[in-house]
């Protein structure tokens, strides 16, 4: 069978894994114990993410024609790829993470968002939050407002609450209503026994 033949299939396999990919990051692993290399592996499955040791070549064919071209220059020497789909920051965050404990493996390069970058810029990639913390922050700030407006009902509702602060005057009005409606009627009782006397004085005359 021709090498052409048996390339193909890897060729496809790295094509598809990176088709609809967010990111990939490429590191030399060399260096790494055993252990190691069994604990990042770990690490990256539970993110979420494809991590594949693929001869340079393979790669190189895979990458022509897409947004990972630009990740050529960094084939040289053993390489490993770091796919994600879902999470454009997580590869940068776990392969440098993991890197500062293990000094053997070294982040080469990778392509987030169709953005090239160098191993300078994944570790400033790696810096920015996963899209779960940023949107807990944000959740958190939205419910901060509403948090506080509870906390001041609860208080209202502990000292009385404000019903009762406005149904006080209520009450206090009802008693002044009701001492001023006789004081309107007496008037209006006693005006014909003013008017009576006027009528006797006449004939005095």
């Amino acid at each position: 069978m021709a090498k052409v033949e048996l390339k193909k299939p890897i060729v496809e396999e790295i094509a598809a894994s990176i088709k609809d990919a967010q990111s990939v990051v490429l590191v030399d692993y060399r260096g790494l114990t055993v252990e190691q290399d069994t604990e990042l592996r770990k690490q990256l499955r539970e993110a979420g993410i494809t991590y594949k040791v693929y001869k340079n070549t393979m790669m190189n064919f895979a990458f022509k024609g897409t947004d990972f071209e630009s990740l050529t220059p960094y084939l040289e020497g053993p390489s490993a790829v770091a796919i994600s789909t879902e999470d454009a920051t997580a590869p940068a965050r776990v392969l440098c993470k993991f890197a500062k404990t293990a000094n053997a493996l070294e982040v080469k390069g990778g392509v987030v968002e169709g953005v090239a970058y160098d191993a300078k810029g994944i570790e400033n990639i790696s810096k920015i939050p996963s899209r779960e913390e940023l949107l807990s922050k944000l959740l958190g700030s939205i419910q901060s407002p509403i948090t506080n407006f509870a906390r001041v009902m609860n208080q209202l509702a502990e000292k009385g609450g404000a019903s009762e602060c406005e149904a006080a005057p209520a009450a206090e009005e009802a008693p002044a209503e009701e001492a001023a409606a006789p004081v309107e009627e007496t008037p209006a009782a006693e005006a014909p026994a003013a008017e009576a006397p006027a009528a006797e004085e006449t004939p005095a005359e």
